[in-house]
Parts: C-alpha cells; sequence; structure tokens
C-alpha cells in the first residue's frame, strides 16, 4: 500500500517482463495445460500480495503448472489485465482502498474469487488506550495532550496519510498534527510505546506484519466513513480466462488465505527472507494447501 511509481514506468516494467517471458514456473503440467501459454500472473509491490502470491505460485510448482509472473505497481498491472496482457492480479484490495483502479478498469476485469475478507485501513490504538474509552476516531477529540498531539504516519502521499489529513479535517481534530514517518519507523515508534504502555495512534491497515508480532491493537471506529470500511483481497482475471483456462481457473477458486497467515509470512519477508523463500517455509509447515488448492485431497 506504499507504492506510488510513474505510470509511464509501470508500463515499461511490463512490458520488459512480458517480452522477456519473466519468471517461469516447471516445464511440465498436467496434460490438459502442457500445449498453452504459460498463465501470466500479475504482483502487485505490497507486502501482503507478494506474500499471497508466493504461496499461490508455490501451489503450482508443486502442480506442474507453467506461468510466468510480472511485477509492477497497482495502476499499470490493472491496465494490463484489462488489456489481456496479464490474464491473472492476485491479492487486490476491493471495494475500497483500489476503487479509483475498479472504477476506470471494472468493465474489463473479473472478480474470479475473494483470497481474505476483512482486510482494512484506518487509525490504531493499543488495547489499553481503546480500553480506556478511546474506541471512535471521534473520541481523539478533547485528548490530544495524552497522545502528545500526535498521529505517527508512514510515508508522506502515500494513500493513508492523504485519506487520514481528511479525517483530521472532517473530525476536526485541529489539535493533532499528522507526522510524517516510514513504514518501518511507525512500527519501531508503535512497539516502544506498547512496551512502555503509552498512548499512541497510528496509521495502520490489516493485513500488516505488526499484528501479528503485536498484541492488543484495535482499530478505532470510523462513523464517518472517511477510511471506507473493510476491503477484501480479490484475484481478479482478464476477459475471457475462465473460458480459455478453465482448469487454471479452478484452482483459483479453490485458492483461499486466512489473514493471520498472510501476516505470519510478512513477518519472515520483514525479517530479511525474500518473499518467495518466507511462502515456501510457510507452505512447508502447511501441506495441506497443496491438496486443498490443487484438488487432490
Amino acid at each position: 500500500m506504499r507504492y506510488n511509481v510513474l505510470k509511464v514506468l509501470a508500463c515499461l516494467v511490463i512490458a520488459i517482463a512480458l517480452i522477456g517471458a519473466g519468471c517461469t514456473s516447471q516445464e511440465e503440467g498436467p496434460a490438459e495445460e502442457t500445449t498453452k501459454e504459460p498463465v501470466r500472473i500479475g504482483i502487485i509491490q505490497w507486502d501482503d500480495s507478494r506474500a499471497g502470491a508466493y504461496v499461490f505460485t508455490g501451489i503450482l510448482d508443486e502442480g506442474g503448472y507453467e506461468y510466468e509472473t510480472v511485477s509492477a505497481d497497482v495502476g499499470g498491472l490493472y491496465q494490463a489485465t484489462a488489456q489481456g496482457d496479464i490474464d491473472v492480479l492476485i491479492h487486490t484490495w476491493l471495494p475500497v482502498t483500489q476503487a479509483s483502479y475498479w472504477d476506470k478498469y471494472g468493465d474489463s476485469l473479473n472478480k474470479a474469487k475473494v483470497v481474505s475478507s476483512g482486510a482494512k485501513i484506518g487509525l490504531v490504538v493499543p488495547d489499553y488506550v481503546y480500553d480506556s474509552g478511546i474506541t471512535t476516531v471521534e473520541d481523539l477529540k478533547g485528548n490530544a495532550s495524552k497522545f502528545d498531539g500526535k498521529i505517527t504516519g508512514i510515508e508522506p502521499g502515500a494513500g493513508i496519510m492523504i485519506t487520514t489529513e481528511k479525517a483530521l479535517e472532517e473530525y476536526n481534530l485541529e489539535e493533532y498534527e499528522l507526522y510524517s514517518s516510514s513504514t518501518v519507523g511507525m512500527a519501531t515508534t508503535l512497539q516502544d510505546k506498547l512496551d512502555n504502555e503509552e498512548w499512541i495512534v497510528v496509521t495502520l491497515w490489516r493485513p500488516h506484519w505488526t499484528f501479528a508480532r503485536m498484541e492488543g491493537l484495535k482499530f478505532l471506529e470510523d462513523p464517518k466513513g472517511v477510511y471506507g470500511g473493510s476491503d477484501n483481497l480479490v484475484i481478479l482475471t482478464r476477459p475471457g480466462f475462465e473460458e480459455d483456462r478453465p482448469e487454471f481457473y479452478q484452482l483459483i477458486q479453490n485458492y483461499e488465505m486466512d489473514l493471520n497467515d498472510i501476516e505470519s509470512i510478512m513477518i519472515a519477508i520483514d525479517e530479511g527472507q525474500s518473499p518467495e523463500k518466507a511462502a515456501a517455509d510457510w507452505l512447508a509447515e502447511h501441506p495441506e494447501k497443496y491438496d486443498e488448492v490443487l484438488g487432490t485431497q
């Protein structure tokens, strides 16, 4: 949720990746699929998307399916999928976070599968703050001194930062200042405050590894709907993909991931593992996922 790459660059990256035939999987696959072109899978450059994508491609490897991967920014991959240059786009955030892209390209896209539900963005506090009566964004008003007048954010210009600026206006929280930081900086500050049971409010979203690593984090309720409510993590496909590749489409239908599992993989990525290795290690601990998706139970 933190990348804002110029569209021109995104399109160039996608074009080069498609021409160069990306990262391919196993050389052999099921008999029905061996004579067909590899499926082109788009992976958004967000940690949660990469975590889920590499679990899925790890399962494809086990099943012997051929595929290519293309990693780029959100807008470029939406456009490429709508145009048919990408077959499958993994872990989009709909209907809220990526609504602008769906509004632009949705007529040429298919919502193939809801992988996870309950994804969201907003303001988050420790449970001891929540239990004291600060349960909604409205409750922040009049309590700025307890938070040092600060909302701890992430990179300037990120979508959640822009939305939080709007929330400050909508809820008349003029006594607060939104502080820009980095995602890592925000998480470090949050952990320090938790360790000392000090008050803090941060911009955050789920899935995010902080929810797996830090206990007792609570989203503030947003009665005015500034942050847009809950999202789903959705796999999109290009027009006609279901008809062209029904067997592969069925694999998508079989694929689901719990937010807690996604976050556990994100922790490993944050600790320095590659997304591929983190996903492979998770699959090694959850071999039942192969049977679940490949239909070999």
